[in-house]
């Protein structure tokens, strides 16, 4: 079935739009601390050269790229303009051809069946709707196609990030939307995607290295979209504390070099039905 053509961003995904779009090409940086995870991930799903490969929420396309230096004809999707613009800018220098389109993760304007293989890399799992983006991973995935998935452990120390920004964010409402570390469990992974494919998991650990928890710091509050944003949200005592707490969570990471953060996260592996 070909897909209509609608609306690119739903209105509900429209603030979350803007949160990640709001560091543009900067969050190339936040990739490059993820760049093992990523690895890990593309290794596993064993990319063919010529394969039609979608990368949800690709932001600036560093999954997407890896990808295409191996071979694979690859479309990169995601909700901020400038992320996309950015993502082409960068594949342009290397001299990929890939394809970045604005699009939403839980509205992808794919046809069905459309790819080969269909990967995301601790993206989708930040989706607004997951069951949404879920049926749309596996609309997207052709019979016998492939998924590969990673995605932040409830326990990690990105959850721990995250719960040190919470003090400092408005309050959530009622009810709360789902957590996005829900994807980091098989079981919830099951429920999402079990019925449309054959799926197996292994866990993985990414470092993040940083000279001290000030740099820590300074890369997300102006690289990483829900830190940027919510430290531009803030009047100077709370930005303040926000950056205070921030730090001294960094700083549990101390070793003789700098800061080395443990950040746990799983890998998802599956085979379209």
């Amino acid at each position: 079935m070909k897909r209509l053509a609608e609306p690119r961003i739903q209105p509900h995904n429209e603030r979350p739009a803007a949160v990640w779009n709001s560091a543009g090409d900067r969050y190339d940086e936040i990739s490059r601390g993820i760049a093992d995870s990523i690895e890990h991930g593309i290794n596993r799903l064993a990319p063919k050269p010529g394969e039609r490969i979608l990368d949800v929420a690709t932001g600036t396309g560093w999954t997407a790229r890896r990808l295409a230096r191996r071979g694979a004809k690859v479309t990169g999707v995601d909700l901020g303009l400038d992320l996309i613009e950015a993502a082409r800018s960068l594949s342009g220098r290397e001299g990929l051809d890939i394809d970045f389109q604005v699009g939403d993760a839980e509205n992808l304007p794919f046809d069905d069946g459309a790819f080969d293989a269909v990967v995301s890399t601790c993206g989708v799992m930040f989706a607004s709707r997951p069951e949404a983006a879920a049926a749309e991973l596996a609309r997207v995935c052709r019979p016998g196609g492939r998924l590969a998935l990673t995605t932040w452990l409830p326990d990690s120390a990105v959850f721990e990030m995250f719960m040190v920004m919470k003090p400092y964010m408005p309050p959530p409402p009622t009810p709360a939307p789902p957590s996005p570390f829900a994807w980091g469990k098989a079981e919830r992974v099951k429920e999402l995607l079990g019925g449309d494919f054959d799926l197996r998991f292994e866990q993985g650990t990414s470092f993040y290295r940083e000279p001290d928890g000030e740099a820590a710091w300074n890369t997300f509050s102006t690289c990483y979209g829900p830190t940027r944003t919510l430290a531009g949200s803030l009047d100077d005592e709370r930005r303040a504390a926000l950056r205070r707490d921030f730090i001294a969570f960094s700083d549990r990471f101390r070793d003789e070099l700098g800061i080395t953060v443990p950040r746990t996260y799983l890998v998802t592996l599956g085979v379209r039905n």
